[in-house]
């Protein structure tokens, strides 16, 4: 099991992430996963920076780590040929130690192009032919494209790596899985469903691919104070209760915090592993491990209590971790 971390833009400035990275480096996590907003979920997390622009500084600042974007949505706020582009720059800056997370997006941070936003199935359909898009430019040469969602005319990326940018396709359930499986080097998942991770590998044998990595997030709130770790986590991650079929479609941060007012902070502490409990995080992660997930990325809640988080993963939680997913 790959244990990795989360580089939130939701909730640190630029500066403070490009120091995150190299603290986590240095903690011993083998990737750091970066989210890609234009907004906060919650007006308390306060922050959204460019995530390219700090994906470039982590990959200067970092020597060791993967770096991958989870995830980036190339549908509306990005064009795909311009994503294309994004991560063959990042590969190479990194040296080869990036991985494209793709998913169908949140209406919170695409609806800024004033393109409105469209049904799942329209979404999905988007994202595949975007996941094409990004593919013919990664195999190099020049990309002609005319689909229903997008078009390309005589596009190609001047700076190629060598070695291939692989692709992580966000999914939730059979369709996205049947419609991702084939195009994508990996799955991207929130939930630890082992129907998810098996369905993913009965599509990826059908399609005659190979076998792929199944990359999963855990939430946490780590804090001495265990009060107040449950207050911070409900502050700025109650969001989460909404679940993706719920969170994709709110438009802003007011919205989000209407949604969740009725939260408690008894959901929140039942919800997510709140304290300096290292047992509480290994029971979290557990079902992760027997879903049959290869790797998982921490997020620790809280843009100013990285630090403590980051000592006590070096020293405690990802012995523990590694530990219990090797048995």
């Amino acid at each position: 099991m790959r244990l990795g971390y989360t580089l939130l833009t939701e909730q640190a400035g630029p500066r403070a992430l490009v120091e995150h990275a190299v603290r986590a480096e240095l903690a011993g996590f083998d990737f750091a996963v970066m989210s890609d907003h234009y907004s906060p979920w919650l007006d308390s997390q306060g922050h959204a920076p460019y995530a390219w622009s700090v994906l470039g500084a982590v990959a200067q600042a970092t020597e060791r780590v993967e770096l991958m974007t989870y995830v980036t949505c190339p549908i509306m706020r990005y064009h795909p040929a311009v994503v294309a582009q994004k991560a063959a720059t990042v590969q190479l800056l990194s040296e080869g130690r990036f991985l494209l997370g793709l998913g169908a997006g949140e209406n919170l941070n695409e609806h800024v192009v004033g393109r409105g936003w469209p049904p799942v199935n329209v979404r999905h359909d988007m994202l595949a032919e975007a996941i094409r898009i990004i593919n013919d430019l990664f195999d190099g040469g020049y990309t002609n494209f005319s689909g229903e969602h997008y078009r390309v005319d005589s596009a190609k990326l001047w700076d190629l790596p060598d070695l291939r940018p692989p692709i992580g396709a966000a999914v939730s359930g059979d369709q996205s899985i049947r419609r991702f499986a084939p195009l994508a080097d990996a799955m991207i998942a929130v939930q630890p469903e082992p129907r998810l991770c098996s369905f993913w590998d009965e599509v990826r044998v059908s399609a005659n691919a190979d076998d792929s990595r199944k990359i999963a997030q855990l939430p946490l709130c780590w804090d001495t104070d265990a009060d107040a770790a449950v207050a911070r986590a409900h502050d700025q991650f109650r969001w989460f209760a909404g679940g993706w079929k719920v969170n994709a479609e709110l438009p802003g941060t007011q919205a989000f915090a209407a949604a969740t007012q009725f939260v408690t902070l008894g959901d929140v502490a039942a919800s997510i592993p709140c304290g300096a409990d290292v047992e509480r995080v290994v029971d979290a992660a557990k079902p992760f491990f027997d879903a049959g997930f290869t790797d998982l990325a921490l997020v620790q809640i809280g843009g100013e209590h990285q630090e403590s988080f980051l000592d006590a993963a070096e020293r405690e939680l990802l012995p523990a971790l590694r530990e219990t997913s090797a048995h």
